[in-house]
């Protein structure tokens, strides 16, 4: 996850994970843009998450700036975070 990318005024986060895991983000994206936002504020960041897009084998965060080491290491804890809760979630 410490790969980005900067485009002409896009700024990315790659997210690399197998296809089932990424579709698991598909439901609630908005409010895990949401919730990394928070995450980032609270660590005092510049950037802001603007959206996430899921692709065959990862997602992208799109972000309005650079992303630093610390930004990344924030939304690495997030997005692990999020994935344990995603996997070990019993069913009902």
């Amino acid at each position: 996850m410490n790969i980005t990318t900067k485009n002409l005024s896009q700024k990315q986060v790659i997210i690399p994970m197998n296809k089932e895991a990424a579709n698991q983000y598909l439901k609630d994206l908005s409010m895990y843009v949401i919730n990394i936002n928070h995450a980032l504020k609270d660590i005092k960041s510049n950037i802001i998450a603007d959206f996430i897009h899921v692709e065959d084998k990862r997602i992208i965060i799109t972000t309005n700036n650079i992303a630093s080491s610390s930004d990344l290491q924030e939304i690495r804890k997030y997005i692990k975070i999020l994935s344990l809760l995603k996997w070990t979630r019993s069913p009902l």
